[in-house]
């Protein structure tokens, strides 16, 4: 038998000659399966510190503050509130000189009968009643009738004169 070469078009070139390279994987799959992977453990971690620290406490968990009683109303004047938003009272309210940033100083006193953690949230308002800015502060296992002092510490210059309102206090059994 002799020896034929092989017919144009037929098979491909013999190995290890010419001919493109395979196309490559592209790894925009594994990167978007990884990333739903990784909210789904977040949510999850979320999920799971939500339920070990929540609840227990024999007030209602979140009240929102009344804007309008913290700011027309001393606080020396109004009736003691029900509720986790009746524990916090603004002691400061002013903007630093150097930064320009606004802060409010709580005082946080535990009316409940557990020890308890509070996360109070804070807004800079200008005299038309305006937001320029907003703070959050907490503070964790305030004991009953223990006072702790907190700063709310906004980020915004404001050149501007501010009142600082509480606009939600949550606290829950520590």
């Amino acid at each position: 038998m002799s020896h034929q070469d092989p017919q144009p078009g037929w098979g491909g070139p013999p190995a290890g000659q010419g001919g493109p390279p395979p196309p490559r994987r592209s790894s925009a799959g594994k990167i978007i399966g990884f990333s739903c992977l990784g909210v789904l453990a977040l949510v999850v971690v979320l999920v799971i510190a939500v339920m070990a620290t929540g609840g227990g406490d024999d007030e209602p968990d979140r009240t929102p503050t009344s804007p309008a009683a913290t700011r027309e109303t001393p606080a020396s004047q109004r009736p003691q509130e029900e509720g986790p938003e009746g524990d916090v009272k603004i002691s400061a309210c002013a903007v630093d000189s150097a930064t320009r940033w606004a802060s409010a100083e709580l005082l946080i006193t535990n009316r409940s009968s557990k020890s308890s953690n509070y996360i109070v949230q804070v807004e800079f308002v200008d005299a038309s009643g305006r937001r320029l800015d907003e703070a959050t502060a907490a503070t964790n296992n305030v004991a009953p009738g223990q006072q702790s002092k907190v700063t709310a510490q906004g980020l915004t210059q404001i050149t501007a004169k501010i009142t600082c309102r509480i606009t939600d206090v949550t606290r829950y059994a520590s």
